[in-house]
């Protein structure tokens, strides 16, 4: 455990124990993962010069289970719903732990109003990663989920961040 804590950053450790260990080299894991999908896409990217579809597919792969995910074209998916595209998002969790993958199209001032909105839902950041490319940007989270927290299931999380999302998106429209 001392060696693995060593071969990460502090950021991903928040206590000494065991868990909080694992936990955390779970998350680094799969950060770095998403970098190096990240830099595969962007190698493909150069190769194809074909910036316009490449930034489309760009982050598609880091979705395992999304609940929300565009579909083909400038639609969404949510729940067999067509819907205006707003952002594919997947959150999985454990315990009171949860971690959120957000896709979406780069919005002024997105990701101080998405803190703003995670910190009213009762979710409090433990990391966050931004990584962007053309216009998408992809958001991963790992946040607590705290004891006063209403949203209690993966979809509900889920649910949620969309509606903020949309409100967002809603704001910068009318702006």
């Amino acid at each position: 455990l001392s060696v693995l804590r060593s071969l990460m950053p502090d950021s991903y450790i928040q206590r000494g124990d065991q868990a909080s260990i694992i936990g955390g080299a779970i998350n680094f894991v799969k950060e770095l993962e998403q970098k190096l999908h990240f830099l595969g896409s962007k190698k493909e990217e150069v190769k194809s010069d074909d910036v316009g579809e490449g930034s489309n597919k760009s982050f598609s792969e880091f979705f395992s289970f999304p609940q929300y995910s565009t579909s083909g074209g400038n639609s969404a998916s949510v729940i067999g719903e067509k819907v205006g595209e707003i952002a594919d998002i997947e959150v999985t969790m454990v315990e009171s732990h949860a971690n959120l993958k957000i896709r979406s199209k780069k919005r002024p001032k997105q990701l101080l109003k998405m803190v703003s909105g995670l910190h009213n839902m009762h979710l409090t950041i433990l990391h966050l990663n931004v990584t962007t490319t053309c216009e998408i940007v992809l958001y991963s989270l790992s946040v607590k989920v705290e004891d006063d927290c209403k949203l209690g299931s993966v979809d509900d999380i889920a649910a949620a961040v969309y509606q903020m999302l949309n409100r967002i998106q809603q704001e910068t429209m009318l702006n």
